[in-house]
């Protein structure tokens, strides 16, 4: 069956091009800084969550090279914090900040970069990897694109990368029935980042431009993948060929107090 052809139980047709989320278990997002967890992957956080996966998330810095601060902390001390609130809202079960140097994850050895990555997918056993894709970003996403992708390709272990619409190789998945939901979860998300309130107007402009639908790309690609559509009507199933010390890992349960366990830092 392909995603042209695939139809629900009620006798709908899939739209060429779009699928479901990939069908995960465990869904692992890593990247380079606090704040795209929500502002690019919470769409995708929240929907893998409401089809019952684990969500987890690692983000390689403090975040402490924002030109922005719109409070008297010092960003990588409030930064993670506000990693962890947003986190929260989005229903992600764990998450994790690493110590390595915000803006110059490409001057890390890359090493250290695989090995915390490495550490990180032992631990949550992920069926899927998101990060952001690479030629979208900037350099340290780039950075992370790569020694995620070196990782995973020698575990067997897909990476999806979030993309714009129209990138070469990529296709759609739908967010699935409660997109609204989801977008409103999102937008909170994002305003969880108190210290980058400076530049919260255009980044809730450019969600509120976004529909029920986002873009993924495989950079790691398995040798069969499965998806399934999150419509309240139907299942539809398509198949297709530290080192920095963790500074902090938080339990949290959607909807509920999160726990929090900080942990001193590790020497590199």
């Amino acid at each position: 069956m392909t995603a042209a052809t695939a139809t629900s139980q009620r006798g709908e047709r899939a739209e060429p091009g779009v699928r479901g989320l990939p069908r995960a278990g465990t869904v692992l997002a890593i990247t380079a800084r606090p704040g795209p967890e929500s502002t690019a992957l919470g769409g995708l956080l929240f929907a893998f969550g409401q089809a019952g996966a684990r969500t987890t998330v690692l983000s390689l810095t403090r975040g402490e090279a924002s030109p922005f601060n719109s409070t008297s902390s010092r960003l990588e001390a409030v930064r993670p914090w506000e990693l962890q609130l947003a986190s929260w809202l989005l229903g992600v079960s764990s998450v994790a900040v690493s110590d390595f140097p915000d803006g110059r994850l490409s001057n890390c050895p890359m090493p250290h970069l695989t090995e915390r990555v490495r550490r990180a997918i032992t631990e949550h056993a992920p069926d899927l990897i998101l990060v952001l894709d690479p030629a979208a970003g900037n350099s340290d996403d780039a950075q992370v694109a790569q020694a995620v992708s070196l990782v995973a390709g020698t575990v067997g272990v897909p990476v999806a990368a979030r993309t714009t619409p129209g990138a070469s190789h990529g296709w759609a998945v739908e967010l699935g029935a409660e997109t609204d939901v989801a977008r409103a979860v999102q937008q909170a998300a994002a305003r969880a980042h108190a210290s980058q309130s400076e530049m919260l107007p255009e980044e809730l402009r450019r969600l509120d431009g976004h529909s029920g639908r986002e873009q993924l790309r495989w950079l790691v690609p398995a040798a069969m993948h499965s998806y399934t559509s999150l419509s309240s009507s139907a299942m539809s199933v398509l198949s297709a060929p530290d080192e920095a010390g963790e500074v902090m890992k938080t339990a949290v349960f959607p909807w509920r107090a999160p726990r929090v366990l900080l942990t001193g830092l590790a020497a590199v």
